[in-house]
C-alpha cells in the first residue's frame, strides 16, 4: 500500500495568490475601462489582460504548485493522477477563496464596478436576446477543452519544448476570450466565474448568478475530455 501524499500548504497558498491575481486584475481591467474611464473595454484588452496574468503567474508559481489557477484544471489533473485528491481539494478551495477575496476587494475599492457586475462572466446577447444555457455550457466546454489540452501538451508532457508552456497557456486564454468572450464571457474557470458572481449577488445584483451552473459544468467537463484526449494522443499509461 502506497504512503499517502502529505498536504502541501505552500502549494495551496500559491494557488490562492495566483487566482487572486487573475480575478482581481481581470475584473478591475473591465471596471476601469467601462466605468472609471467611461470607454467600453475592448475585447482585445480584456483577452490580453487575462492571458498575461495567467502566463506570468504560471512562470511565478509553476515550480511551487504546478500553476493550475483553475478548479477545472485541478480536476483534470486529479483524473490523470497528476495530483492526489487531498492536495487537489485544497487547491480548489484556495482557488475559489482567492477568487472571492479578489472580487470582494474589487467591490470594496471600486464600488461603482457594480455597473458591470464587478467583471462577472455572464451570457452575452444578440439583438436583445440572451444566449441560452445550453449555448453557454457548450461554448465553455469547448473553450476549456482547448485550454486544458494545451496545458497537458505543453506543461505536463515531458517531450514538449521547455520554457514555452506559460506563454502557450496564456495565449490560449487570450484567444479563447477573443472567440468566446461575447458569447459567455469566456470564464473557462469556475473560480474566475464564482468570486465575482457571489460578490455581485451579495451586492444586490440579482442577475449575477444567471446561468452560473453552466460555468461549472462546461469547464469541468471540457477539462476532463481534454485530459482524456491528451492521454490517448500521447499514449500515456497513467
Amino acid at each position: 500500500m502506497s504512503k499517502p501524499v502529505p498536504w502541501n500548504p505552500r502549494a495551496s497558498a500559491a494557488e490562492f495568490i495566483a487566482t487572486f491575481a487573475l480575478v482581481f486584475m481581470g475584473t478591475v481591467a473591465i471596471t476601469s475601462s467601462n466605468v472609471i474611464i467611461g470607454y467600453p473595454a475592448s475585447l482585445i484588452a480584456i483577452a490580453f489582460t487575462h492571458g498575461l496574468v495567467i502566463s506570468i503567474m504560471i512562470y511565478s508559481i509553476g515550480h511551487i504548485s504546478g500553476g493550475h489557477i483553475n478548479p477545472a484544471v485541478t480536476i483534470a489533473m486529479i483524473s490523470r493522477k497528476k495530483i492526489d485528491i487531498q492536495n487537489g481539494i485544497s487547491y480548489i478551495i484556495c482557488q475559489l477563496g482567492g477568487g472571492i477575496a479578489a472580487a470582494a476587494l474589487h467591490a470594496g475599492l471600486i464600488p461603482m464596478g457594480a455597473g458591470v457586475n464587478f467583471g462577472s462572466n455572464l451570457p452575452g446577447q444578440y439583438n436583445g436576446v440572451r444566449f441560452s444555457d445550453s449555448t453557454v455550457l457548450i461554448v465553455e466546454m469547448i473553450l476549456t477543452f482547448f485550454l486544458v489540452f494545451v496545458i497537458f501538451n505543453t506543461a505536463v508532457n515531458d517531450k514538449a519544448p521547455k520554457g514555452w508552456h506559460g506563454f502557450a497557456i496564456g495565449m490560449t486564454v487570450a484567444f479563447d476570450i477573443l472567440a468566446g468572450g461575447p458569447i459567455t464571457g469566456a470564464a473557462m474557470n469556475p473560480a474566475r466565474a464564482f468570486g465575482p458572481a457571489i460578490i455581485s449577488y451579495m451586492s444586490g445584483l440579482e442577475n449575477a448568478l444567471q446561468s452560473h451552473l453552466m460555468y461549472w459544468i462546461g469547464p469541468i467537463s471540457g477539462g476532463l475530455i481534454a485530459a482524456f484526449v491528451a492521454k490517448i494522443l500521447n499514449e500515456d499509461k497513467d
